[in-house]
């Protein structure tokens, strides 16, 4: 379980976020939404440990994780996908999916991960993950490194964002396999869909939760 025990982050003298408070439980499928400025991304990074909280305490499993930075949480199972694409010359997919998976592993294992977000493993595991590929291809990979980390709690933020030739049915349903398999979800959307298909939805304006 995620606890957010009066969350507030301050640039300056700008609020961005304002005691907010919330509790994820186990294989909960949790939907942020809310109009652009409203602290949405700045929450996804401050549970994942990019950046911190300028108050309040953060509780992963009973565990207070509020100074733990990104690589500490990552080990205590939890994970994040950038709203944009790494673009890394000389990184290729199966670089990405085995840095994920923390060892080396092989064709078949490492092309299921591409195959579950409709990428062709023969095509793509010695793509480079580069300007050569589309945004939605990139984004693509970047989930699949996601579910090769097999982590207990993600964030995806915007997962729909660049999404090309993959369609919102495909990324839904490895979202909601994902929840069955236990896994807790924390998704950052605007897309109608995707708000629909979680069991809890919260929604942020000016830096609070609405309502």
């Amino acid at each position: 379980m995620l606890v957010l025990r009066d969350i507030s982050y301050k640039v300056g003298n700008k609020t961005i976020l304002n005691n907010i408070s919330l509790e994820v439980s186990n294989a909960d499928f949790l939907i942020i939404t809310g109009p652009n400025g409203s602290g949405k991304s700045t929450l996804a990074k401050i549970i994942m440990g990019i950046i911190k909280p300028t108050t309040g305490r953060i509780l992963y499993n009973g565990k207070d994780i509020t100074n733990l930075d990104v690589t500490e949480r990552a080990k205590l199972g939890v994970s994040y996908a950038f709203q944009q694409p790494v673009n890394i010359k000389g990184l290729r997919a199966r670089d990405l999916i085995e840095a994920a998976v923390g060892a080396p592993i092989g064709d078949t294992s490492a092309g299921k991960y591409l195959k579950a977000v409709g990428l062709n493993p023969v095509e793509y595991l010695d793509r480079e993950l580069d300007n050569s590929l589309s945004g939605g291809e990139k984004k693509r990979i970047e989930i699949a490194s996601v579910l090769a980390r097999n982590a207990e709690l993600t964030v995806f933020d915007e997962p729909e964002a660049g999404i090309d030739l993959w369609s919102f049915s495909d990324l839904l349903k490895v979202l909601k396999k994902q929840q069955a398999k236990g896994k807790t979800q924390i998704v950052i959307s605007h897309q109608e869909r995707i708000i629909n298909a979680g069991n809890k939805l919260i929604v942020l304006k000016n830096g609070a939760i609405d309502g």
